[in-house]
């Protein structure tokens, strides 16, 4: 993958993680579930012109749902929490 929107598919914007962003600089995305850390460094990095700083990964496990009469699973995803460098920040709203 050499493409940085492949890998970073979008940023997470909630309320715990405009906390984190505020508070440590540290930024969460949802990634592509194949990229490294070192991907996911270089793709932030291209794609927002800042300098990571850390890398946090998480695989997070689709949810059980149930559709009617059927059991079902949401799909699984990776979550990246990114820092970033003293003065650098990234505007996602």
């Amino acid at each position: 993958m050499n493409d940085p929107r492949q890998i970073v598919i979008r940023p997470l914007v909630t309320e715990k993680g405009m906390f984190g962003a505020e508070k440590d600089r540290a930024y969460p995305f949802e990634v592509h579930k194949s990229a490294n850390k070192a991907e996911i460094r270089d793709a932030i990095q291209k794609l927002f012109e800042v300098t990571v700083t850390d890398v946090r990964t998480m695989n997070m496990q689709g949810k059980s749902r149930r559709r009617r009469f059927k059991m079902g699973r949401t799909r699984s995803w990776k979550k990246a929490i990114v820092k970033l460098a003293k003065n650098d920040t990234i505007e996602i709203i």
